[in-house]
């Protein structure tokens, strides 16, 4: 969870700890990470603080991996940590545009590309992995097996539909599992 340490961010962590997970916070303040870790874990929940700056790529790089290490994996990813700078457009300074572009945005896509592997679909391109590769990737696909280019057309055709016209902003993983695995 980015921005753990105050407002929405701090509120989701404390409910996904209430609701049984082990909630990874991150935010750029200590002082009130801590503060929420001891609130969780007084309340019976498990939790653990990482120093993370989401504007900071370094930052990303060494939060996602001391979460992973702690953790192992990651499961649920809440990109929480935003910044504003409001105000009229043409008074907007590009300073102020490129921060929050870099922190709301570019953040949350490099963090997101630190802690998760890609799902793994059979195509031409995955044609050419050997026998042990493709082994090492089934193994960590709990279904067992390789997505089809079907499947993901049929997710695709379902998010472009009347059925889903409600759903904005969502990322649907079609993965087998995979982000669930071992």
């Amino acid at each position: 969870m980015t921005g753990a340490s105050q407002g929405i961010g701090r509120a989701c962590a404390l409910a996904l700890a209430q609701a049984g997970a082990t909630v990874a916070l991150a935010a750029r303040n200590e002082g009130k990470l801590a503060e929420a870790v001891t609130e969780i874990e007084a309340s019976g929940g498990q939790a653990a603080a990482f120093p993370l700056d989401v504007a900071s790529e370094e930052s990303i790089k060494a939060g996602a991996k001391a979460v992973l290490e702690r953790f192992g994996k990651v499961e649920i990813l809440v990109n929480n940590a935003g910044i504003t700078r409001d105000g009229l457009m043409m008074a907007m300074k590009r300073a102020d545009w490129d921060n929050v572009l870099g922190t709301n945005l570019t953040g949350a896509f490099l963090l997101t590309q630190a802690l998760l592997a890609p799902g793994y679909i059979e195509t031409p391109m995955t044609a050419v992995l050997n026998e042990t590769q493709r082994a090492a990737m089934m193994a960590q696909i709990p279904l067992g097996r390789a997505g089809t280019d079907a499947e993901i057309a049929q997710a695709v055709a379902f998010l472009a539909s009347d059925a889903a016209g409600y759903i904005t902003g969502h990322v649907l993983d079609v993965n087998g599992g995979m982000f669930m695995g071992g």
